[in-house]
């Protein structure tokens, strides 16, 4: 499908220099939803577009404006679909998927497009390149890695725009219950065992 390589470069011109959000992650995501649509026998053009599109507009975790980045981003890939060779149809069906995918938005896809592009991303959030992400955008807000009186959130609600092993707590062991699709489940296990396995180490070097 040359409009899937035609957007990959627009993408890949127009991404901004955020390890946790970059064009990196945008190829790893694109990978897992390819697995996630042989499986789903769904539509791969418009899943992988919706895909390469979801993060166009993303705002940094400290932005004012960083939990409508799926929504700007939506919008966005309006436009630009409407350079290429995809109906109306197609183009609502990609931006509704890029406008829902968020944690922070706190929904459910309706369509089985928007279903695999969410847990495509999400398992970018998870195992061994999830812990990975949650230390880089840490790192980058100048965040500690965990509050030295509680650091697991034993006795406390979780943090993570304080501390950055909140995150864990906030959101990323949470995931693995709101994935949507039979091999999304089946992976988010494996990648959460990931997570409570390093949790596990740190408790102990702690």
């Amino acid at each position: 499908m040359k409009v899937l390589d035609s957007l990959r470069e627009e993408v890949k011109k127009r991404m901004q220099n955020d390890s946790a959000h970059d064009f990196d992650h945008i190829m790893r995501v694109y990978k897992n939803a390819q697995k996630i649509c042989k499986k789903e026998k769904a539509n791969e053009k418009l899943v992988l577009s919706a895909v390469l599109l979801h993060d166009i507009i993303s705002y940094p975790k400290s932005h004012k404006r960083s939990k409508n980045s799926s929504i700007e981003s939506a919008k966005e890939s309006q436009k630009i679909l409407k350079k290429y060779d995809f109906t109306q149809n197609e183009i609502s069906i990609i931006s509704d998927a890029i406008r829902d995918h968020s944690f922070s938005q706190n929904k459910t896809p309706k369509t089985l497009e928007g279903k695999i592009l969410q847990d495509a991303d999400r398992l970018d959030a998870l195992g061994a390149i999830g812990i990975a992400r949650v230390f880089a955008t840490g790192g980058s807000l100048g965040r500690p890695f965990y509050n030295p009186r509680d650091p697991f959130c034993n006795k406390r609600n979780p943090d993570d725009k304080v501390w950055t092993v909140d995150h864990f707590f906030q959101k990323l062991l949470k995931l693995e219950l709101l994935m949507n699709t039979k091999f999304g489940k089946i992976e988010a296990k494996k990648r959460t065992r990931i997570l409570k396995e390093y949790l596990k180490q740190l408790k102990q070097e702690l």
